[in-house]
Formats: C-alpha cells, structure tokens, sequence
C-alpha cells in the first residue's frame, strides 16, 4: 500500500479483513490532521459500515440538512439537494471531521494488527517493489499511477485555490455563497464551530482573501475576521486530465482515489469516492482470493472506474458554473430549481 490518506487506509483495513498481511509506505514523516470537515454521501456510509467503521464514526458526526445557495447579498437562490438525498438513500448526509476519521482509521487498523505504516518513506522506484498486490493511494502526485500507467494522465490546474478553515463559533446559516468568479461555503462540523471554504482565483493571497468577499451577506466578512489566517489552509484546485484508461495494471497494481481520479471539490466527494473505491477493490480481492487476483482487479475496474469518473466530470462541471464569470444566467437558472 502507497499511501496512508483516506483512501489508503480504508483499503488496509479491508485487506487486513479479508487475511491479507499490509505495508504501508507513507512519505510524510506524520499524518496532516487539519480540523475541516467533509460531507459523507450515504453510498460511502454503506462502504464505511461493510469496512466495519460504521458505528465508530456515527458518534462524531452531525447530519447536513437545510442548506441553501445563496447570491452575496444574502437573497437565496435554491437549496442545496439534501432533503433530496435523504429521501432517495434513507439517510441523511453527515458532516464529520478528517483528524476524527484519519485517527479512527488508524485505530481499526491497530486493533486488527498485522498492518506496518512506515513513515517518512517517500516511493522512489515503485518497479521494485515486491509484494502480490500494490495498491497506489499516493494522492494527486501518484508516483505509483507515474510508473504504471504512464504520464498520458496528469494533475492539471484550473486557475483557482481553495481556502479553507474553521470558526470558533456556529453561523447557523449553512450552504454556499455564489458570487462572480468565487464562492464561500459554511458547514457545521461539530459544537461551538463552523467549517469553512472559499474559491477564488488563484493569484489571491491570505491578505486579499478577506478583501475579496468584503460586502458578502453576514457572517461570511465576521467568519473571516474572527478566523486566525494562520490556521488558514490553502490548495491549488488541480484535477486529473484526461481520465485513466484503466485504475489496474499488470494483474497486481490497483489506484484508489485521487491517484485514479482526483477531481475538484465542488460536489463534496473526494473522501467519498476514495471510500467506495477501498470497499469495493477489498471486497473483490476478499470473493477472488489468493489465485484470483488478475480477475477481482478486473472487477474493481468495472465497478468503480466509470462511476467515479463521472463524479469528477460532474464536479470540474459544477465548478465551471459555479465560478461563472457573469452570474447573471447562472442565477436564473438556480432560481429554476426544486426549493
């Protein structure tokens, strides 16, 4: 296994299940626990209870419900979809925080045992290594996707950076903020908090963030102001391009991911995917078994890689509308939708 994000240690946990014995090579010397927040889907709540998870991680988690989308004067626009979803999936979205969720993958995997994280090992030659089945989770940057599926696939920026930080207060007012060529997102996260996320294009600093959504609807200006810009955490908006021919090589080599299928975060799923993609890859190894593997990779490949491509699409899609330049017809549009 390349990688302990998400993805990579769902997938160690659902091998060390199915009897498998895991290395885990990560090339950070520790893991990132930045408190936001992210949403669960409830198709990745499923894979999260098949993974034995479940119930661990309800605990520590708040549901979604009455989002709106708004203008930055505050008029609303639509409502986010997820009264929508809960009605279809039987269960409601649910906000948890990635240090919750990273620190109870890595108690599962304790508690199972027979898994070695070894830090600080950044993966310099992938060709060599020896094991019946590699796994690449490595992220965006996948050295593993590099060296076996070529450089045809690529991290391609898209000209904007997403902040992203934590209020030490709840707004009580949840959803997205659309402006022109920028957005501001809050979500709950957990008691006495308020996560939040800003687009806005990518030569904009720390300093300018707060200039760029001055005359935005309250609280967005005081959720700003009241947010330590040290505790601020930036990333260039990046997704892979074109999409892989394949998540499987070679008969032993599978990608999870952001390695497979990185995309933009507009549509909340990152985390999920990389979810689905470790259930559905362990539980294909766990029915093939030992001598089966060529053919359960093959299976992973035609459950996941069309579905999770599609995500991505939709995701650089909804950013293009959502970054609109002249909203003005973007509006009208919203305003067409389902309250």
């Amino acid at each position: 296994m390349v990688g302990a994000g998400v993805g990579g240690l769902a997938t160690a946990i659902g091998l060390r299940r199915a009897g498998w014995t895991v290395t885990v090579l990560e090339r950070r010397a520790a893991l990132e626990r930045y408190g936001t927040a992210f949403g669960t889907h409830p198709t990745a709540q499923t894979a999260l209870d098949r993974l034995g998870l479940g119930d661990a991680l309800r605990v520590r988690t708040v549901p979604y419900r009455n989002a709106r989308i708004r203008r930055p004067d505050g008029k609303v626009l639509a409502a986010l979809p997820l009264e929508r979803i809960e009605r279809r999936w039987g269960r409601p979205e649910l906000l948890m925080s990635r240090p919750h969720l990273i620190d109870a993958l890595l108690a599962e995997l304790d508690r199972l045992g027979g898994t070695r994280i070894e830090y600080a090992r950044p993966l310099t030659d992938p060709g060599a290594l020896v094991a019946d089945l590699v796994v690449g989770a490595d992220g965006i940057n996948s050295a593993v996707r590099t060296a076996y599926f070529g450089t045809r696939s690529s991290p391609r920026p898209i000209g904007t950076v997403a902040w992203i930080g934590i209020a030490g207060f709840e707004t009580g007012l949840y959803g997205e903020t659309w402006g022109e060529g920028r957005f501001f997102g809050m979500t709950p996260v957990e008691p006495g908090r308020t996560n939040w996320y800003a687009t806005v294009p990518a030569a904009t600093s720390a300093r300018e963030l707060r200039e760029a959504f001055t005359g935005w609807h309250d609280p967005i200006p005081r959720v700003l102001a009241e947010t330590d810009p040290a505790t601020w955490v930036r990333y260039e908006m990046r997704h892979l391009y074109p999409a892989l021919r394949a998540f499987v090589a070679d008969g032993r080599v599978a990608l999870v991911g952001d390695a497979a299928h990185a995309m933009t975060p507009n549509l909340g799923q990152g985390a999920c995917t990389a979810l689905l993609d470790a259930e559905a890859l362990t539980r294909a190894v766990a029915a093939a078994g030992p001598d089966g593997l060529p053919g359960a990779l093959d299976a992973y490949d035609a459950e996941r890689r069309r579905s999770a491509q599609r995500v991505a699409f939709g995701s650089r899609t909804l950013h293009r509308f959502m970054t609109a330049r002249r909203p003005a017809l973007r509006d009208a549009l919203l305003r067409m939708l389902p309250g």
